[in-house]
């Protein structure tokens, strides 16, 4: 499909997606979201030769969340304002987390509702030093979505993911890698190169190993300390068994 919202490039096995409506923030709309999810799609393909997915936003902004006023996106005064996200986010939130090579999340600017959850689907997640995150849903009348409410829990602690949700404030860079929520803080002109850096050396790696760490690691967030050591004696008999490049 062409690309009109967001900047594709694949080569060197590594699939570069920048969210591109900066005029309004890489505000998501449903167009957006679809060709995003056309590149996941790509991204799942064994003979794709994609071994990393690099994910960033043009402008100022990695995304200000979901556009309000998409004519295809959510709108607040709807009786089923969960449909979007049925529609659109879920799916996406679900591909990232079933994908089998690994995902690098470069934080440019501002990162604001329903996109932090994209943003912390990273594997690995750098953030430009202006970079911060900020989760208005109270302000709006809605509760925090992009499975913010499964995720900020079990990477903050139960304490730090109310406070986000309730108040709406900003958590900068600093804090943010302070908190533990992402990996590195860079310089606002090193932030891409640092980030292209990152993902060349993880799709000169062992890509089958990294698919099969992604899926121990996301099960190991739902499972209980013996069906984990399953998981790892499965995997581990799969990854002795694999010749990997």
């Amino acid at each position: 499909m062409p690309f009109e919202q967001i900047q594709f490039d694949c080569s060197e096995g590594i699939a570069r997606v920048a969210f591109n409506l900066p005029d309004s923030l890489n505000s998501l709309t449903r167009q957006m979201l679809a060709e995003f999810d056309a590149v996941l799609d790509q991204c799942s393909r064994p003979d794709s030769g994609i071994r990393c997915l690099l994910v960033t936003g043009q402008g100022r902004a990695f995304s200000a969340g979901m556009n309000l006023a998409d004519p295809g996106g959510p709108k607040l005064d709807l009786p089923d304002g969960g449909h979007v996200l049925e529609a659109a986010m879920s799916p996406i939130l679900l591909r990232m987390r079933e994908l089998d090579v690994p995902i690098v999340t470069a934080l440019n600017g501002l990162v604001v509702g329903v996109s932090v959850g994209i943003a912390l689907m990273g594997d690995i997640i750098l953030a430009a030093r202006s970079a911060y995150i900020l989760q208005p849903f109270a302000n709006v009348g809605l509760i925090p979505d992009g499975a913010l409410t499964y995720l900020m829990p079990r990477l903050v602690g139960k304490a730090r993911a109310f406070e986000l949700a309730y108040f709406g404030d900003r958590l900068p860079a600093e804090k943010a890698l302070e908190w533990g929520l992402i990996n590195a803080v860079h310089d606002d002109d090193a932030l891409q190169d640092a980030a292209e850096g990152l993902a060349q050396k993880l799709a000169q790696g062992p890509t089958r190993l990294y698919g099969m760490t992604r899926r121990a690691i996301w099960q190991g967030y739902d499972n209980n300390f013996n069906d984990q050591l399953w998981v790892e004696r499965n995997m581990q008999r799969t990854a002795t068994r694999t010749q990997d490049s």
